[in-house]
């Protein structure tokens, strides 16, 4: 039989499934890459049960719970648990802090036959270990930072290097004000757990770990402090590439590609890409300034009939040149004055490739 574990080493560095009985506000507050949620408690049980639990004591809190848990909310838990449990039986079950929840769904699975061990600490623990994990890692795995103009291709340079984290990934957010995909973002606290996890398998082997340059934030998800912290002192790869390229490149990603996102809709994709281009650019406007901000909305108009029209992109390249050398350029040239880490290497995107291809050139600690 297996015991109950504290190894968050190995949870989190083998994937291990893991059984959430936290209620569903819980689990979507915060939660783990391999974790699923089936609570032994909804939100509002939870919360007349913790409510007890405050005012009363805990065993007035236990009292209740089994006044809740009728039979029929208790096989309907039992079904879930025992699918789960069917499909990971190497897997480990939590709660908040590793206390009454999960002893009580190791009880009933113990009375339904089924031994299946828990977290000790639960969910608490694993997130302390996680933070903690971050910011060692953050501190002494050695890091590149892949610097470069917006559209430059970082982004497909960081994911053709195996030891590499892609923060945009781990964000499901490509970073600019255009930059929404067809996922949502998760949470601040799920993103720090996966980069943390990320960071901890690399940190198995040696070896510099490969980073986009990144602001502060990437959509809605924050870049924790170490993390930044590291970034800036961090030798850079610069990618210098002429603006026509980077802005097909743009184009190809976020027009392109990005028609895939309306598949399905009411309206055609065009239509739809079309108003989200239009509502982006207004986001900026106030920094784009007014008269500039009308040419852009007008030729960026203009590129969205074609493309509805015709279905061709062709329109929006000079709009993404005009974006980036009045916009984006500036800002990130403001920044990179400012920078005054080792450039390790600089040139294209295939001489930078290239470059990164040769294992030899990345640097030891």
């Amino acid at each position: 039989m297996r015991t109950d574990t504290a190894d968050f080493t190995k949870l989190f560095l083998e994937d291990t499934p893991l059984l959430d009985v936290r209620a569903p506000v819980e689990f979507t507050r915060g939660a783990f890459p391999s974790a699923d949620n089936h609570p032994l408690l909804d939100d509002c049980q939870r919360e007349l049960i913790g409510t007890t639990y405050k005012n009363n004591g805990q065993q007035a809190a236990i009292n209740l719970g089994w006044e809740l848990a009728s039979e029929e909310i208790l096989a309907t838990r039992l079904t879930y648990w025992k699918s789960f449990i069917d499909h990971y039986p190497d897997g480990y079950l939590y709660c908040f802090r590793g206390g009454l929840r999960s002893r009580f769904a190791q009880k009933l699975l113990r009375e339904a036959g089924i031994d299946y061990p828990m977290v000790k600490g639960g969910y608490k623990a694993m997130r302390s270990f996680l933070l903690s994990e971050l910011e060692k890692q953050c501190e002494n795995l050695p890091l590149m930072v892949i610097a470069g103009h917006t559209g430059s291709g970082k982004t497909e340079l960081i994911n053709l290097v195996q030891r590499s984290v892609d923060l945009e990934g781990i964000a499901k957010h490509r970073g600019s004000s255009f930059g929404r995909t067809n996922s949502q973002q998760p949470s601040q606290i799920n993103f720090e757990n996966k980069l943390s996890i990320d960071l901890l398998k690399l940190s198995q082997s040696p070896g510099s770990v490969v980073i986009e340059d990144e602001s502060r934030l990437i959509g809605r998800c924050a870049l924790p402090h170490v993390l930044q912290a590291a970034m800036k002192t961090a030798p850079r790869v610069l990618v210098e590439e002429p603006v026509e390229a980077r802005a097909q490149r743009i184009v190809r990603d976020y027009i392109s590609e990005g028609l895939n996102r309306f598949t399905g809709s009411e309206k055609p994709p065009a239509e739809s890409l079309g108003e989200e281009l239009r509502f982006n650019l207004n986001k900026i406007r106030k920094r784009l300034g007014g008269l500039r901000y009308k040419q852009l909305d007008e030729a960026l108009n203009s590129a969205n009939r074609e493309l509805l029209k015709s279905n061709n992109s062709e329109a929006y390249i000079p709009v993404v040149i005009s974006l980036l050398q009045d916009y984006y350029d500036g800002s990130y040239d403001h920044i990179m004055k400012k920078a005054n880490q080792e450039i390790l290497f600089r040139g294209t995107y295939k001489e930078v490739q290239q470059w990164l291809s040769d294992s030899s050139q990345l640097p030891q600690k």
